[in-house]
């Protein structure tokens, strides 16, 4: 059985993979940006400790538990369609999405608290960073569940199996960069 990744290719790689790597490369200069600015300013700020100490890190490490289960469900999903069986990898990108419709639900309701006790965007430095990294990542995120409901759809009919693999590429990118953003933005006090 060959691969489901094989479709087409331009350059020894199937054209998707390609794509989807390019499209990570150039997140990971957006992502880079933010998180290398974030650093120097914090570094050079050491009043940044005080507000950081009113994020949530109880909810912040639930969220990195909800993503990295849905990582898990979206592995699943791959070796599913690799496969060849399309509706178990379309129940486990629906998993997957459960898991990135969770994360941004507990993020809304955070940020809600947050607001509330009057951390907004406009409060400080520090707020300002946070509430921009921790939403451009909410956007992914949902750009992400978004993405994998039109895959799963499809895998489902055991249509563009591959596919399963390319969103599964973007959903590992995004729990990276959160894995990088929940110890700058809670744990590190």
């Amino acid at each position: 059985m060959r691969p489901v990744a094989t479709t087409r290719s331009a350059s020894g790689m199937p054209t998707g993979r390609l794509a989807i790597w390019w499209v990570i490369s150039s997140e990971i200069v957006i992502f880079g940006g933010l998180l290398g600015a974030y650093i120097m300013h914090r570094l050079a700020h050491d009043a940044w400790s005080e507000q950081a100490a009113h994020t949530n890190t109880w909810i912040g490490a639930f969220n990195t538990l909800v993503l990295l289960t849905s990582s898990l469900t979206a592995v699943l999903g791959h070796k599913a369609a690799d496969e060849g069986n399309g509706a178990k990898a379309a129940k486990m990108l629906y998993c997957t999405m459960a898991g990135g419709a969770t994360f941004a639900v507990i993020k809304a309701i955070e940020w809600t608290i947050e607001i509330q006790a009057g951390y907004t965007i406009t409060s400080n430095t520090f707020w300002s960073f946070y509430y921009t990294a921790a939403g451009l990542h909410a956007l992914h995120v949902i750009a992400g569940v978004v993405i994998m409901g039109i895959v799963a759809a499809a895998a489902k009919k055991n249509q563009e199996l591959h596919r399963v693999e390319l969103i599964g590429l973007y959903w590992h990118f995004v729990d990276v960069v959160w894995i990088f953003l929940f110890p700058l933005l809670y744990i590190a006090k």
